[in-house]
């Protein structure tokens, strides 16, 4: 499992992000997080607001902080294989 978290840097990216490795860790999942800061990049996957986040290839949220909960069931919605 993929996991990409979108945003320019800004708090609500690293809140994001850390939301999303707690949720990893209470799944007890394993997925690869990768930190996307390039604003092209975003703009060419598509995202119009950040924090975002795109689970293998697919956008997720975009535009609001996640909670832990929500992560978790976008992971086990999205990524149920993984």
């Amino acid at each position: 499992m993929k996991i990409e978290v979108l945003g320019p840097g800004c708090h609500r990216c690293h809140s994001t992000e850390e939301n999303v490795k707690k949720a990893l860790a209470e799944l007890n999942k394993q997925a690869e997080v990768i930190k996307v800061t390039d604003i092209n990049l975003m703009i060419e996957k598509g995202i119009m607001q950040t924090p975002a986040l795109i689970i293998d290839g697919k956008i997720v949220m975009q535009g609001k902080i996640p909670s832990v909960e929500q992560v978790k069931q976008l992971i086990q919605k999205e990524g149920g294989n993984g």
